[in-house]
């Protein structure tokens, strides 16, 4: 009997433990913005296309919350500046939302210092959820694939809370940048996730709040997204209706390939928004190290000798590539901070007419902005 006791106490104090490992550390909200520059606001009550260039930290991913807070933070700046009328659409940078596979997580993640470090711990509090998903995958990176299929569910509620709020809260369009979800679908105006292929995605949020049933999936993968995300084909690439005109969305790479611009331009796009990230830190003024998405027929590979990678962006993206379409105006939005070991770099690019420059700051976070016309009723 007292050896049943003694097993029954282990137990116990064994689960007790487990459940203080698992407990996810307390919200921490606030803190300095890092904004470094802000557009101001073209006269009269425009409305603007507005790229949101944020400082992210570890620690904004704690919770849905929290994220939404640190977000709400910048888009409060951009409102007081006169940057959010009505019609104004508002693009954040690509993956912005993937983090929240951490949310909730146990606080040893966010003490971690590399993101394997942190994706252990969320392992190791959920074995049995992780065991399921490892078996249900088949990717090269199969444990990557297997934490993003493991929190699918959770992450697309969480993505969908998030910015549905953003969206409604400011009245604006959104352009929610991109989340990593197993088979995404929009089923009776909710973002699921399915059981499938993992994607890079973006969804478009309308002023009221409400998510748009067609989802942007990024068709050219690059080499550490390949490992566990499909590609997307060219022929599903949607266009919005907003107040201020028909947009495309362009998930970063995908920005530097033509064959998208001809699908949005079939689709009548005359404003395009790209969510971006940008790895490693410092990386923008170094030596362009080409194309790594494979090289359309219109880039010749000896160019890349000749630019740094901030020159490329300025030559074969967005910047160049939107006058191959009936787009007038365009904006990429990058991630900036340091989100665990990952670094970051980039500066927003704005398009208007037959101009493109380089709006954002690279140390900093940044709103840029530029002015639409006005909104149609």
């Amino acid at each position: 009997m007292p050896k049943l006791a003694f097993a029954l106490f282990a137990l116990i104090l064994l689960g007790g433990l487990w459940g203080i490992y698992r407990t996810p550390p307390a919200p921490i909200v606030g803190g300095e913005l890092e904004l470094a520059e802000i557009t101001p606001a073209a006269s009269g009550n425009s409305p603007h296309l507005v790229a949101i260039q944020p400082w992210m930290r570890t620690r904004d991913y704690r919770s849905a919350a929290t994220l939404e807070h640190r977000l709400d933070a910048y888009l409060s700046e951009a409102r007081d500046a006169g940057l959010l009328a009505s019609g104004s659409i508002v693009v954040m940078p690509e993956h912005i939302g993937t983090w929240l596979v951490a949310a909730d997580a146990p606080a040893a993640s966010f003490s971690a210092g590399t993101t394997t470090g942190a994706m252990t711990h969320l392992i190791l509090a959920n074995p049995l959820p992780f065991a399921a998903a490892f078996l249900r995958s088949n990717e090269a990176d199969r444990m990557a694939a297997a934490v993003f299929r493991m929190r699918g569910d959770r992450m697309a509620r969480d993505y969908q809370r998030v910015f549905a709020h953003l969206a409604e809260r400011n009245a604006i369009t959104l352009v929610g940048g991109s989340i990593v979800l197993p088979e995404p679908q929009v089923r009776d105006g909710r973002l699921i996730a399915g059981n499938g292929p993992l994607y890079n995605v973006s969804a478009v949020f309308h002023a009221d709040g409400s998510i748009d049933p067609a989802l942007v999936r990024k068709v050219h993968p690059i080499p550490d997204e390949a490992g566990f995300t499909a590609a997307a084909t060219v022929d599903n690439l949607p266009v919005f209706d907003t107040p201020s005109g028909r947009l495309g969305v362009l998930i970063c790479a995908d920005s530097w390939h033509p064959d998208v611009y001809a699908a949005l331009r079939e689709g009548g796009a005359g404003i395009i928004a790209v969510p971006a990230y940008l790895q490693p830190s410092g990386v923008w003024d170094q030596p362009w190290g080409g194309y790594t998405t494979g090289w359309p027929d219109d880039v010749d590979p000896a160019v890349m000798a000749r630019h740094t990678e901030g020159d490329a962006w300025m030559s074969y993206s967005l910047a160049d590539r939107l006058f191959s379409t009936d787009a007038r105006w365009g904006a990429t939005a990058f991630m900036r901070g340091a989100l665990w070991n990952l670094g970051s770099d980039g500066a927003n690019i704005l398009v208007a007419g037959d101009t493109a420059w380089i709006a954002g700051q690279l140390d900093g976070a940044s709103i840029s902005a530029l002015p639409l016309p006005a909104s149609r009723p």
